[in-house]
């Protein structure tokens, strides 16, 4: 695995294998590049520069808040195709496609959004902006029942339903014609990105070649129990405030499909868990759920290049998950680690992001966004 723990200070390190790089990443007021002669899989050396975060929500809870209320427009996103996929006999999942104009010649990226997220959430049409602009098609995918779609799939989906996003990449090959592929995915979507990575292994679905994870759950039971403490309540409220609302507006299409009986008493997601999504497909309760479909259980057969990035200081994604062996010492997963970031956030000051990346195109401070096309980019 290639470790990258970043800080916010003028100095970052790149971790290869058990050899450690240091670089200056704002020598001159450019990043500054990295050669070495050592091998690294794919015969290349990713060097990342070092995040810096807005210095007035620098902190976890700031940051995650931040990114979350902070409004974004995105004008190249206005012309977005919306697509049906029909993934089982009783599921459709929606996504809003944006081609490039030959779509057969560019690469796809396909990009899975968080719990109780959307294809419509902020940081799924800010990374699809500039993957847009890099030269990619772009898929946002609902997960099954998310974006207004309740009324399309009668059951629930889960945070490690891989079958989904798999029948779409096949779809868009199969149908469409398209040969290269790359999977993007935030929080809950990173954890399925993750475990769709390992689930393929070296053979499978060749036309997939490279994976990217933003604040990733890959393992869901640690992940539960930080978003279970006290400091993180406000969070569990939010997603058991929508996932109840989720479960109304599912009845009325689905009458008496789940009983809802005391659902206005569910306001931990274990809970949750533990009546509908568990036994609804399959688990046996909410332990056995986060234990089987935690990304965790595979991820050793990553066998394509995989970036993950999570920040230290994420309200509810423990960096201590990505120090397990599975993760570093597969040498196909580069992991980066800022001090911090926040969930799903990391956002810096855009002028000085500009400025230290050399370029004046409009860069607008989404680090994580940036980070991840231009890996992805790398790699196809």
């Amino acid at each position: 695995m290639n470790f990258v723990r970043m800080s916010a200070s003028v100095r970052s390190f790149l971790f290869i294998g058990r050899r450690q790089l240091s670089f200056d990443s704002r020598a001159g007021g450019q990043a500054r590049r990295l050669t070495h002669s050592g091998q690294v899989p794919g015969g290349k050396i990713r060097v990342i520069t070092s995040y810096t975060p807005l210095p007035r929500f620098a902190g976890g809870h700031k940051m995650t808040l931040y990114a979350w209320g902070r409004q974004r427009e995105f004008a190249s996103l206005a012309a977005s195709e919306a697509r049906y996929f029909d993934v089982a006999a009783d599921a459709r999942v929606l996504a809003h496609c944006n081609w490039q104009p030959d779509r057969t010649a560019a690469p796809t990226l396909l990009m899975l959004h968080g719990l109780e997220g959307s294809s419509l959430a902020h940081y799924m049409c800010g990374m699809a902006d500039k993957a847009l602009a890099a030269g990619f098609n772009v898929v946002r995918l609902n997960q099954r029942n998310c974006g207004g779609t309740e009324h399309l799939s009668r059951g629930l989906y889960h945070s490690g339903l891989t079958a989904d996003p798999l029948f779409v990449l096949k779809e868009l090959r199969d149908r469409d014609g398209l040969s290269r592929f790359a999977v993007a995915g935030y929080s809950l979507g990173g954890n399925i990105t993750m475990k769709l990575a390992g689930e393929l292994g070296a053979s499978d679905f060749l036309e997939v070649k490279a994976f990217a994870a933003v604040s990733p759950v890959i393992e869901l039971e640690d992940c539960m129990q930080s978003i279970e403490r006290r400091e993180n309540r406000i969070y569990e409220w939010n997603f058991c405030r929508n996932l109840q609302g989720r479960m109304r507006r599912k009845e009325v299409t689905f009458p008496g499909q789940f009983d809802l009986s005391g659902l206005w008493k569910v306001w931990s997601i274990r809970t949750f868990d533990d009546r509908y999504t568990a036994p609804h497909h399959g688990y046996q309760g909410a332990s056995d759920y986060y234990y089987r479909a935690s990304a965790m259980r595979v991820i050793d057969q990553v066998a394509r290049p995989a970036l993950i990035l999570s920040a230290a200081d994420d309200p509810f994604v423990p960096p201590h998950i990505f120090e397990d062996p599975a993760v570093r010492n597969n040498p196909h997963i580069t992991t980066v680690v800022t001090s911090h970031g926040g969930h799903c956030a990391f956002v810096e000051p855009a002028a000085s992001a500009k400025a230290l990346a050399g370029q004046a195109n409009g860069y607008d401070g989404y680090f994580a966004e940036r980070t991840v096309v231009d890996f992805l980019r790398n790699q196809l």
